[in-house]
């Protein structure tokens, strides 16, 4: 697309731009800062209703007693078993093991401090749900 046609439909981003390539008056690419468009904000939005979606649910597991707050911070990290193990250091199974409330509660420091640090938040923080866990969606302009 050329420079003049790039999409200034506004965004989820809140004033925010992103970047994309578009072709000048020379016919070279250039970058060009873009509001947003409007099919990719409708797109984005769902996927964050399916997050809050997740989020609720494993919420809702931690509340009932079938998981741990670990669950929690993976989903809302948008991570799942796999990812956060290759972050952690640990095997998978581990990590799922770790998702039993029961479990969760009887680990070492060392290893809450290897998830902390992983998910950048204090242990204190890791092992409780925080006041407001619901996820907040964007809201478009």
């Amino acid at each position: 697309m050329r420079k003049d046609q790039v999409p200034q439909d506004g965004c989820l981003l809140e004033g925010q731009r992103e970047v994309c390539y578009a072709v000048d008056e020379s016919g070279r690419y250039v970058l060009a800062p873009s509001a947003g468009w409007e099919p990719k904000n409708v797109v984005n939005l769902q996927a964050w209703e399916l997050i809050r979606d997740q989020v609720a649910a494993v919420l809702a597991d931690i509340r009932a007693g079938r998981q741990s707050v670990l669950a929690y911070h993976m989903v809302r990290n948008q991570m799942d078993v796999g990812m956060l193990a290759a972050y952690v250091g640990l095997p998978r199974w581990r990590v799922r093991r770790h998702l039993k409330p029961a479990i969760f509660s009887r680990l070492k420091p060392q290893l809450l401090e290897r998830y902390a640090a992983t998910l950048k938040m204090p242990v204190a923080e890791l092992c409780r749900l925080p006041e407001n866990p619901e996820l907040p969606l964007p809201q478009p302009e």
